[in-house]
């Protein structure tokens, strides 16, 4: 199965004043399209500033960041806005819908940067609605929605334009478990009906069973990496 993401020799490294941080050190990796992945790692391992740099959020002190054909890893700051645009959709722990819009108009937000019609702006918000199970549900504001509708407003402004990656950092973690299962099974839906490529960084073990794959960052470097059988993972997340 051909790679997606390319990483070589990825180094990251802050200045706390005179001294050096070094938060990722000469990491490789590769995931394969339409793979679910989960980061894990304690606290300062790395996992979040790793996700930050797959999606173009920031760029790299050292190494290779390949996405699909593109090398991001030496992007400027304006040429990496336009393709995390196109090529990634980003869904995060506290939703971050704007209040005074409703559902349709947070869904739309991405779109609103593409050239398209707005006939096909209306198809495919109402299609990403649809698939996150909110189509009737479209003219409520985030304020009149449960945490967990919420998110799925979140993750149908993730896709609705069809992004090469979606990423994901602590999805699950302002949600009670019940709403975490349901948010689970909708990403692994989205993985493996629309082949969507997810990365996620967790510190939950329950959602990190919702990948197929589990890589644990320690210092900066891969210290560990599982997979999950996705026939038992389902069967934990029903039961939730």
């Amino acid at each position: 199965m051909a790679s997606i993401v390319e990483i070589r020799k990825l180094t990251k490294t802050f200045s706390r004043g005179s001294e050096q941080i070094r938060v990722l050190d000469d990491l490789s990796l590769e995931v394969p399209e339409g793979q679910f992945l989960a980061l894990m790692g304690p606290s300062g391992s790395g996992k979040t500033t790793l996700l930050n740099l797959i999606a173009g959020l920031d760029s790299p002190t050292s190494g290779i960041i390949r996405v699909g054909d593109i090398d991001i890893s030496t992007m400027s700051e304006g040429k990496l806005a336009k393709w995390r645009t196109r090529h990634v959709g980003f869904i995060f722990q506290f939703y971050h819908l704007l209040p005074v819009l409703n559902a349709y108009e947070n869904v739309e937000l991405p779109l609103l940067l593409l050239p398209m019609s707005s006939s096909e702006r209306r198809q495919r918000v109402m299609t990403a609605l649809e698939l996150v199970g909110l189509s009737d549900r479209n003219h409520h504001r985030p304020g009149q929605l449960s945490g967990g509708q919420q998110q799925r407003v979140g993750i149908a402004r993730a896709i609705v334009t069809d992004p090469t990656l979606i990423v994901a950092d602590e999805p699950t973690g302002d949600l009670d478990s019940k709403s975490a299962g349901e948010i689970l099974r909708l990403l692994i839906e989205l993985q493996t009906g629309l082949n969507k490529t997810i990365i996620m960084v967790t510190h939950d073990p329950k959602a990190a069973l919702a990948a197929e794959r589990c890589l644990h960052l320690e210092k900066g470097r891969l210290a560990q990496e599982t997979f999950n059988n996705r026939a038992e993972s389902l069967q934990i997340l029903e039961a939730v």
